[in-house]
């Protein structure tokens, strides 16, 4: 007789994480540092650095980085507070059908980067071991499916791949930053390279925190693990802070020194290639398990099943279809374009837990929420046209006018309420 998975076999995607499951600063740090060494963050960081002067570009990664830790220490917090991860948390935001806008929004973003990797795997690994063109679509088919494994297993599986994975990459960028250096002529010939593109600080910023906030924003599916609040935001501020801030930077240093963005263009160049394609697989494949697991949370929450591994497997399929087809081609500015849409979301969390709630759910199990919070929808729609149209660092924008807006309306609501009673106990 078939019987629906326990919680705890299928990482407790539609209930909060018990006390007695509670992880370590250290596990969750692995694992989440895993997750943000990935190859994209590193073009943004190249992008940046052949735009600015070596000290400025070091600022603009400093900021854009502390920026995206806080924002994602900020949900993290909530996170280990409430055993919580952020399609649950939605559902106290956006209602129990608006919730679904979210689920999808993130679900969508997470399985579009699968698929980035999935084909970039293949691709690379065609063009650097010299293999013919027709092995690409059944490589992608392979990966598309081996990099789900570790996120079928659960949390289990994503730390056992980062406590190998995290490491070893650790060395192999030092190696490959040591020989940059010094290709470059130490520190003074750094400082001496001009920029040779243009761009604002603003925009800058803007691509460091937009590039990898849907991460952020999903980051508490681990934090949920956390033994307290301040664990969890250590670990979350060593993985976007510095984590983020290392891919960034080595995007950037290749940028300056090769004129290549990618650690493994940089391994070649340096003459590195085996060292690289191992780099690239172990990159790519603590990112991609992450990315899928992110989308069958939130997929679990959409369609409100505890089976996560079989909506692991449907991600993959999903993921790796959508590779096939070339959808990887056009879907990274899609992808940076929803970096203005997703951090609202956070935004709004936030103020519901904090402002609406007085940093206090009440059990999930047993409170009827309305299909929809109007208070929640109407922030997030004022915090995405306040990131779209403003000229500033348009996530960040997002995330203050949507928490904003909500702790608006919660105000005037509640003060509203108050007059009409006193107006009804005067009649």
């Amino acid at each position: 007789m078939t019987t629906e998975p326990t919680p705890k076999e299928q990482d407790y995607p539609l209930s909060p994480v018990p006390m007695d499951q509670r992880k370590s600063v250290w596990s969750m740090g692995l694992v989440l540092l895993g997750f943000t060494f990935f190859t994209a963050t590193m073009w943004a960081g190249g992008s940046v650095g052949v735009a600015f002067d070596f000290s400025t570009m070091l600022m603009v990664l400093a900021v854009g980085n502390l920026l995206l830790g806080a924002y994602a220490a900020g949900l993290g917090y909530i996170a280990a507070k409430t055993g919580l991860n952020t399609a649950l948390m939605s559902r106290f935001t956006f209602g129990e059908l608006g919730s679904k806008l979210s689920d999808f929004i993130l679900g969508f973003t997470q399985i579009g980067w699968y698929a980035w990797g999935t084909a970039t795997m293949a691709i690379l690994l065609v063009k650097l071991t010299g293999m013919p063109e027709g092995m690409t679509t059944p490589l992608m088919v392979l990966f598309g499916f081996a990099f789900c494994i570790t996120a079928f297993i659960g949390y289990r599986g994503l730390e056992w791949l980062s406590r190998v994975a995290v490491p070893a990459m650790i060395i192999l960028v030092a190696v490959s930053m040591s020989i940059a250096t010094s290709d470059a002529g130490g520190l003074s010939g750094l400082l001496a390279i001009t920029p040779t593109d243009e761009m604002g600080v603003a925009a800058a910023i803007t691509l460091v925190f937009g590039t990898f906030v849907s991460g952020g924003t999903q980051a508490t599916n681990w934090t949920r693990f956390a033994k307290s609040g301040k664990t969890a935001v250590i670990a979350t501020l060593l993985a976007f802070f510095l984590g983020n801030g290392l891919m960034t930077l080595i995007g950037a240093f290749g940028a300056l020194v090769y004129q290549q963005a990618d650690i493994v263009d940089i391994m070649v160049a340096q003459g590195l290639a085996t060292l690289g394609i191992l780099m690239l697989f172990l990159n790519l494949w603590t990112t991609q398990d992450n990315t899928v697991y992110n989308f069958a949370v939130a997929g679990c929450n959409l369609i409100r099943t505890r089976r996560r591994k079989s909506v692991t497997i449907a991600g993959a399929a999903i993921g790796t279809v959508l590779a096939v087809m070339g959808m990887y081609e056009w879907l990274i500015p899609f992808l940076v374009l929803l970096g203005t849409f997703i951090p609202p979301i956070g935004g709004v969390i936030m103020a519901s837990y904090f402002v609406g709630y007085k940093r206090q759910y009440p059990d999930l199990t047993t409170v009827t929420l309305p299909a929809f919070n109007v208070p929640g929808l109407a922030a997030y729609a004022i915090g995405s046209a306040a990131a779209y149209t403003s000229p500033w660092i348009a996530p960040i924008v997002g995330v203050i006018v949507a928490a904003l807006s909500y702790s608006l309306i919660l105000v005037v609501s509640e003060a509203v309420r108050e007059r009409k009673a006193q107006v009804m106990g005067a009649i």
